[in-house]
């Protein structure tokens, strides 16, 4: 399961109901913020989230209302104390940036908590306790962009009662099963998985892209997702100016979602030129599971 915190669904120019892009997922242990604009460590605060276990930065790419916020961020956890590092994943060019960043604020090579800066490439995957999250490239104006897709491992739970009354010892034998093996006991009795184990937890997906001036290679990606969040910075009667600036209309978006099989969709990066019923109504005529966030709205995956 996932758990998404939408901190920021403005497009590049804030709101007062919407702040720079910035969303949080948690699964199980682990907390991913993806993109961190200007506001984003107060908007944590308002959404009662906070800054704990914030261990991993996902970029979509460099933009600067996508990335403005991580050094009042940083700020905010050094002087906290509370943060063990954080790792940053995001395009080889995206992660120069914030070197260039940081090191104008800072000097080179410093920042006040312990970073590692780790570059992406197209289908790399990310391994978290739970989950695992893949990376894919965006296309969005001359940005090396990517998009993260998450999902679930299925889990297998012991059956307790089970397990006593075979008289299964603690250690590598339970490892075994617990991996989908079968084990042989010390009294010559063969064990398989299934007589141990629950059935699997339903695997979940979710995927989420930044900004992007075109759909195409996202199907795949996109295919059979529990949930799709995607930028609809355009209405279609303004299809050429979002082809001028790089970006999606809520058409485009839920077109994408309608032809991939997804679940719900959910726009954001939102501009201030349209009514947000405006956004839901023209993808909702085209892909009706659709919904807009807005700032602080909590959803589960």
């Amino acid at each position: 399961m996932f758990e998404l915190t939408f901190l920021g669904t403005s497009a590049s120019v804030p709101s007062a109901e919407r702040n720079h892009p910035g969303l949080l997922v948690a699964a199980g242990s682990a907390r991913v913020l993806i993109d961190c604009g200007e506001g984003t460590q107060r908007q944590l605060l308002r959404s009662g989230a906070g800054f704990r276990r914030l261990g991993r930065l996902l970029l979509t790419h460099a933009h600067f209302d996508h990335m403005l916020g991580i050094p009042g961020l940083l700020s905010t956890l050094g002087l906290q104390r509370n943060s063990d590092g954080m790792v940053v994943n995001a395009g080889p060019r995206t992660l120069e940036s914030v070197v260039r960043m940081l090191a104008g604020l800072w000097g080179d090579g410093r920042a006040p908590i312990p970073l590692e800066l780790v570059p992406v490439g197209d289908g790399e995957v990310i391994q978290e306790d739970g989950f695992t999250i893949t990376c894919f490239p965006v296309r969005h104006r001359d940005t090396d962009s990517f998009g993260y897709s998450f999902e679930s491992i299925g889990r297998r739970h012991f059956w307790r009662d089970r397990f006593e009354a075979l008289r299964i010892p603690d250690g590598p034998i339970r490892r075994e099963l617990a991996e989908g093996r079968r084990v042989m006991l010390p009294d010559g009795k063969t064990i398989a998985p299934d007589d141990v184990l629950e059935p699997a937890e339903s695997r979940r997906k979710l995927v989420v892209v930044g900004d992007a001036e075109s759909t195409d290679g996202l199907n795949g990606i996109a295919r059979d997702a529990d949930m799709l969040v995607i930028e609809a910075t355009f209405l279609d009667a303004d299809v050429e100016i979002a082809r001028k600036y790089g970006h999606l209309t809520a058409a485009q978006a839920a077109e994408l979602a309608a032809v991939s099989g997804v679940k719900q969709l959910v726009l954001t990066h939102i501009s201030g030129r349209y009514p947000a019923e405006d956004v839901l109504a023209e993808a909702r005529a085209v892909f009706p599971a659709a919904r807009v966030a807005a700032d602080l709205d909590r959803m589960t995956v």
